[in-house]
Parts: structure tokens; C-alpha cells; sequence
């Protein structure tokens, strides 16, 4: 697989920048300033908070359909 300028306007964008250097390579740029236990925390908070939003929205959707069900009045179409 090649890499390179597949039409015109990559090819200027590869021209123009060529030339450019950068200095994004320190030590302190590859260090996370999040740690992960407090990723994995948050994240865990996330989906407990979300799998408890799903149980209630399915017992809502339960209590509801048996409410309208229960007070559903039902009448025969005439023939």
C-alpha cells in the first residue's frame, strides 16, 4: 500500500507541508494526565448509572402497558 498524493489538492497539501518540522516529542506529551483507575471508575459509574436508566425505563414500560391494558375498553366490530 503506498502513501502518497492521490489527487491534486493532496498533492499541494504534501508540498506545502514538507518542509515543516515539528517539536511535539517531550516527555511530558506521551504521559496521560488522566490516570487509569480513575477512567475505569468513571466509566463504571457511566454504565451503572446508564444499565440503571435501562431497568427503570423497562419497569416504566411494563407498569404502563399493564395500566393500559387493564383499563382498555374492547369492542367488537359489527359483521
Amino acid at each position: 500500500m503506498a502513501v502518497g498524493a492521490r489527487d491534486f489538492i493532496d498533492k499541494l497539501l504534501v508540498e506545502k507541508y514538507a518542509q515543516e518540522k515539528v517539536d511535539n516529542h517531550d516527555e511530558n506529551a506521551l504521559v496521560s494526565r488522566v490516570s487509569a483507575d480513575d477512567m475505569m471508575s468513571a466509566m463504571n459509574r457511566s454504565a451503572s448509572s446508564y444499565r440503571t436508566m435501562l431497568n427503570l425505563n423497562n419497569r416504566l414500560s411494563m407498569v404502563c402497558y399493564g395500566i393500559n391494558s387493564r383499563f382498555a375498553k374492547y369492542q367488537s366490530l359489527p359483521t
